[in-house]
């Protein structure tokens, strides 16, 4: 070997330990000054390629990594190559890279490992996994695919599976930050919230500059009802990707509820977030949206939730009636989850569309070329949304409707869809958006089936104490409301509270339930918890119940409506904003307007009055379930007559 080879060869090595510190800038020089001595230096292309896709210069990655390829075809240059194409996004070619390598060394595990994250990123899980698995033949000591592999299975449902996996890679590399994240994940399906947090702890201590682990550890903490820890995680990852919208939506949403939180400074907020996203849009001024005379209005519908969720059960019945005369429906479906409320909501659109893997300005070129008349979001702020999308403007007329219950801070949305008791004049001043109020209520509701039976003598089984009851999600269940219950509790000996929550599946969230109560003097034996169960379960539960809770001031609207049509009368507090209306906006369109108190001592004096009267309990038990189906809440047809109507009255108004 030359003294200039010596010389290049030493600079590469030199370089590969400025690399490995993660000074990228003096590894370059020293690989450049490693190809000026000598220029076909296979490795000092290569890893000239790394540095470039680790500085997600990815056209320089390709190019550089292609080079060191043709002087000399590796399983591990083509291994990276297939990085830089997946940190590209070019998946499919990523995918290809992988295969060259392992071509040239099926035991390349990392290879294996790298195949695998690039099918993952493809959301073809299965075959992800087989990659993850392939590799830890090979290596079984291979903390990352551990990890990996623990992540796709928790994707797949696995998620006992999954966090064994997760385990091994802790105890192969304790200092690996995305094992802990992804045992968080795998711990957090298992409804093992307490121990979920911890984990995303010890990842963000590890992986400071993380968005993911900082929202991961938010989205938790709220589960678990810290709402203050909640908001400083999102504002942290806010911090670190500050044109995050998931992370945006998340502190939204847990503003929208979080006690002390004003709906003025609510607004504040979700206007900084509008500002954002319409700084990252370039909105649509032409549309392709000509009309001829008698052709139906084209309405897009934008969710995740056309699925056996609260979106889906307030849809179902209103998409049966629509005329297709008048309004043709388009689907754009933000997640790929479908199940069997999905299956019969498809055949009720025109078009059914997915935005899954679509950038925002590809999915709102979709839509635009789709000529919509109105598109609504169905989301607002809550999961698998697509505001940024709404920001371009792909349709000349956009309103939020059921999905969300505050501002989505977006001027790019014309209308939010309520009523006169959730949007009421007064609070106009909390939405960017106009109002648009639809009258005999702005939900619903889609009864279940098949219809679960009401057990008409549980009000009057004199072996059964009076239970109070509440469906809500825990995080719903605030110090506020739980000391109002605790008054309750007191003034009626012997009642007892059953909770029913995905939250009080963890014993952890059990135990800390009943502490809270015992704070007030309630003892455990008077609060029942149960935790999820499937649908029809669910609904009988409500057999056990005499009167409904509604929380405050996140009120239950899905599960008041439920509550209703299984017997059971629900006490609500009167909100001072759309989502403490919610609750009764249900209950004014079943006709059950006396269940609202004004205030806190109101509450408790009503559910008083109403534990007194067992028979009286029991006769609405007998005929709760007719009387909410002959209510405006449960009448599809004049709902989508009606519904037809303020679409054509919002298409001739948005010139006006």
């Amino acid at each position: 070997m030359s003294a200039v080879d010596q010389g290049a060869y030493a600079l590469v090595e030199d370089g590969l330990v400025h690399h490995r510190s993660g000074r990228l800038q003096e590894a370059r020089a020293r690989y450049e000054a490693a190809l000026a001595r000598m220029p076909r230096h296979a490795d000092a292309w290569h890893l000239l390629g790394v540095v470039a896709m680790q500085e997600q210069r990815h056209a320089d990655a390709l190019d550089l990594i292609s080079r060191a390829i043709e002087i000399s075809p590796q399983a591990t240059y083509f291994d990276n190559l297939g990085c830089a194409l997946r940190s590209w996004g070019k998946l499919a070619a990523a995918v290809e890279s992988h295969e060259q390598a392992l071509a040239l060394d099926p035991h390349h595990f990392r290879a294996h490992n790298n195949l695998g994250l690039a099918l993952m990123d493809m959301r073809l899980p299965a075959a992800a996994a087989a990659g993850f698995r392939k590799s830890l033949a090979i290596n079984p000591e291979f903390a990352e695919a551990h990890s990996n592999l623990g992540n796709v299975l928790r994707e797949l449902g696995e998620f006992e599976a999954a966090a064994d996996h997760c385990r091994k890679a802790i105890a192969l590399q304790g200092g690996f930050g995305q094992a802990h994240n992804n045992l968080g994940n795998a711990l957090k399906m298992q409804r093992q919230l307490t121990e979920a947090a911890a984990c995303y702890e010890e990842a963000l201590r590890l992986l400071p500059h993380e968005a993911q682990v900082a929202l991961n550890l938010g989205i938790v903490r709220r589960e678990l009802g810290d709402h203050a820890a909640a908001i400083e995680a999102f504002r942290r990852s806010i911090a670190l990707r500050p044109t995050w919208g998931e992370a945006w939506s998340n502190l939204l949403f847990t503003l929208s509820f979080a006690q002390h939180v004003a709906p003025l400074d609510y607004l504040t907020e979700a206007l900084a977030f509008g500002r954002m996203a319409a700084a990252q849009a370039r909105p649509f001024t032409d549309w392709l949206v000509a009309r001829a005379p008698g052709a139906p209005l084209r309405i897009g519908f934008v969710s995740g939730d056309l699925r056996t969720h609260p979106v889906g059960f307030f849809l179902e019945s209103v998409l049966t009636q629509l005329d297709p005369a008048r309004v043709q429906l388009f689907a754009y479906s933000t997640r790929p989850y479908e199940d069997e409320l999905t299956q019969r909501l498809k055949p009720r659109f025109a078009q059914w569309r997915t935005l899954v893997g679509l950038t925002d300005e590809a999915a709102a070129a979709t839509i635009r070329n789709d000529g919509i008349h109105i598109l609504l979001d169905m989301s607002g702020h809550t999961d698998s949304n697509r505001l940024p999308v709404f920001a371009w403007k792909p349709a000349p007329v956009q309103a939020s409707w059921i999905g969300y219950f505050a501002s989505t801070g977006l001027t790019a949305i014309d209308y939010v869809l309520g009523d006169q008791w959730v949007l009421p004049p007064v609070e106009a001043e909390h939405f960017v958006e106009r109002p648009w109020r639809l009258p005999h209520g702005y939900l619903c509701f889609t009864p279940p089936e098949p219809a679960v039976a009401i057990d008409v003598n549980a009000a009057t089984d004199a072996t059964r104490p009076l239970t109070f009851g509440c469906f809500s999600d825990l995080v719903k269940v605030n110090d506020r409301v739980v000391a109002v219950w605790a008054r309750i509790l007191h003034a009626v000996p012997g009642a007892r509270l059953f909770l029913k929550a995905q939250q009080l599946a963890d014993e952890a969230q059990r135990a800390a339930t009943l502490q809270r109560f015992a704070a007030h003097g309630i003892a455990p034996e008077r609060v029942l918890m149960e935790g999820p169960s499937p649908r029809a379960e669910y609904l009988s539960a409500y057999n056990r119940v005499d009167i409904s809770l509604s929380p405050f001031p996140y009120p239950g609207g899905t599960t008041t409506a439920e509550s209703l049509w299984m017997g059971v009368p629900v006490l609500c507090r009167h909100g001072d904003r759309f989502l403490g209306h919610l609750c009764e906006s249900v209950l004014q369109s079943a006709d059950l307007g006396d269940w609202i108190a004004a205030d806190d001592d109101a509450y408790v004096a009503r559910a008083l009055a109403a534990a007194s009267e067992r028979d009286a309990l029991a006769a609405l038990r007998r005929q709760l379930r007719e009387r909410v189906l002959n209510s405006s809440l449960c009448n599809p047809d004049r709902f989508a007559r009606t519904l037809e109507g303020e679409f054509e009255r919002m298409w001739r108004a948005r010139n006006l």
